[in-house]
């Protein structure tokens, strides 16, 4: 038999140890695990009533009696938290967000809930005012339709320190305001709250997978213009490391890439640079395609799923929070 290869066969064979599970185990560089998700839930005011999200199939926005029992089902799966996203009715909706901070609204009343049911479970909760704006932005407008940096903070801190005073584990500020981290750790120790944690939206990006979400906690028909003056551009990777830098100056204790698949590129060098925990998200736009692909029989769902949530754990990703969470968690455990 000839060879071309210096007269002899190779004495190096990488698939000799892809050629049997145990060794293909054994040199595996990266694991994903349940403890690694991170469940996002949407939450409604009423009662015994899952409203479905035509762009989301499959996922819904929930009572508090229905968020219970999905709090129930990722505490059995061992999922490690739930993160809250409220759909605030129109009628309490308003240009300075005032329903945000009110200690007995929607989000507030089911932290309280949750954390009587499941005090072991994390409870994660988004702070941003575009669920309770009239205009859908994350933020305070001027006159002129833009967003006010420091006066949307001021309401921000108010909100984060209602969410604490509920019994949130984390808050988790998303708005992309310059200073939010600082002021938020700030009014939180001088309330007592030195244990509530920060995961900081440090590199959000002015992306257009957010459509879907957008939907969910209905601020999709009320958006005017887009938030670029705010979120990043996503052509921008230095730009991610200063927004992080800033906010674990400022006192995060773990920070957001946000998209995710889109942006494994910046969710690595983030990882790379900075020695925290670094989530990422796989937002509401990454799960309806794959949905959709997969309700046309055009992929594998459950391996499309597996592996994307495997690529963010080898991009760098500590823990990732995604709307698959629950059906991932049970292929897992399979």
């Amino acid at each position: 038999m000839s060879t071309t290869f210096m007269g002899q066969f190779p004495s190096t064979r990488l698939r000799r140890l892809r050629k049997a599970p145990f060794s293909r185990k054994l040199m595996q560089e990266h694991t994903l695990s349940v403890e690694h998700l991170i469940y996002p839930l949407f939450i409604q005011a009423g009662h015994n009533t899952q409203t479905p999200i035509p762009s989301m199939p499959g996922i819904f926005r929930h009572t508090l009696d229905f968020a219970l029992k999905e709090a129930e089902k990722s505490y059995e799966l061992g999922i490690s938290a739930i993160m809250l996203f409220p759909a605030i009715a129109p009628e309490k909706k308003s240009l300075d967000a005032f329903e945000a901070y009110q200690d007995e609204g929607l989000v507030p009343t089911v932290i309280k809930a949750l954390k009587q049911q499941f005090p072991d479970l994390g409870l994660i909760v988004d702070v941003a005012l575009d669920p309770y704006t009239t205009h859908g932005h994350d933020g305070l407008i001027d006159e002129h339709g833009y967003v006010m940096n420091d006066e949307t903070n001021e309401i921000l801190v108010k909100q984060a320190l209602t969410l604490a005073k509920a019994g949130v584990d984390m808050v988790s500020p998303s708005d992309m305001m310059d200073g939010r981290v600082g002021a938020i750790r700030q009014a939180l120790d001088q309330h007592g709250f030195i244990h509530t944690g920060i995961l900081a939206y440090s590199a959000k990006y002015a992306s257009a997978y957010y459509g879907p979400f957008r939907e969910a906690v209905n601020s999709k028909a009320l958006l005017k213009g887009d938030k670029k003056t705010y979120q990043m551009d996503p052509a921008n990777i230095e730009e991610a490391l200063r927004e992080v830098a800033l906010d674990i100056q400022e006192g995060a204790d773990m920070v957001m890439v946000k998209p995710g698949l889109p942006y494994l590129d910046v969710l690595a060098k983030v990882k790379a640079t900075f020695s925290v925990p670094v989530l990422t998200y796989q937002v509401s736009g990454e799960y309806s395609m794959i949905k959709a692909a997969s309700l046309q029989n055009w992929i594998d769902e459950r391996s499309v799923v597996l592996e994307s949530l495997l690529a963010f754990r080898r991009a760098g990703a500590s823990a990732i929070i995604s709307y698959y969470a629950l059906e991932a968690a049970a292929w897992l455990k399979a």
